[in-house]
């Protein structure tokens, strides 16, 4: 069986930590890619343009605060964070949790422990991985997440990969509204916050496609101020 490899990020604005953690994971794997970011901006600005298999976030740091990039990194991304700080105290320890985080380690750490954390959470992915998943109906809309196929009345909807992502996202978040920033970040990544016009373009493009009257829609509706949202449905017999 082929060994997996692995891309990680270590935000942290402490170089010598970034390449204390680089050289640890390198030498016990050196298949996988370590990328350093020495602020939280940057790392935001990485996640945004690059996949990556799990972060390693700092809390402190000068430009934000780890919490502050914790928050935005899940307006957007899934990717595992583990928090690295020199805090030991429990409240900070839940806080971090509670905003998103996966684990927490405290430093100083040994290798030998920061490995294990990470190798854990490799193991939880991969465990959790679904061979098959069930599609979302809605009426007659059908999307198919394993084909990555859209139907609607049995008829084939052609989507951009833009288009498909929007309504993968809302999908999985029928019957709920999506804010608009949170769609924004998912689709084009935390800087595109401040520019809702790229959602509103898909989103007319994506309700001409399914056949969707704006004014009495069937599948994809609007709260106005807040965001979007699909029609919850079940799964057809």
């Amino acid at each position: 069986m082929e060994k997996a490899t692995r891309k990680i990020l270590v935000i942290d604005d402490e170089p010598e930590v970034s390449r204390a953690v680089r050289l640890t994971i390198t030498l016990q794997e050196p298949d996988w890619q370590v990328v350093e970011a020495n602020s939280g901006r940057e790392g935001l600005a990485k996640l945004g343009q690059e996949d990556f298999d799990l972060v390693l976030l700092d809390l402190v740091m000068p430009d934000m605060s780890g919490y502050d990039v914790l928050k935005q990194i899940r307006l957007f991304s899934d990717v595992p964070v583990i928090i690295l700080t020199v805090r030991d105290d429990e409240l900070d320890k839940v806080h971090g949790l509670e905003l998103g985080a996966d684990d927490y380690i405290v430093k100083p750490f040994g290798h030998l422990e920061l490995m294990a954390r990470i190798r854990s959470i490799f193991r939880r992915l991969e465990g959790s991985v679904q061979a098959h998943e069930k599609p979302f109906v809605s009426g007659g809309l059908r999307v198919d997440f394993d084909s990555r196929t859209v139907t609607v009345d049995g008829k084939k909807v052609p989507l951009t990969k833009t288009e498909y992502r929007l309504l993968e996202i809302l999908a999985r978040h029928a019957g709920k509204v999506v804010p608009t920033e949170t769609l924004l970040a998912k689709i084009w990544g935390p800087m595109a916050v401040d520019n809702p016009d790229y959602l509103k373009v898909y989103i007319h493009r994506l309700r001409s496609k399914l056949g969707d009257d704006p004014t009495n829609p069937r599948y994809l509706h609007t709260e106005r101020g807040v965001g979007y949202w699909l029609s919850a449905g079940e799964e057809k017999k």
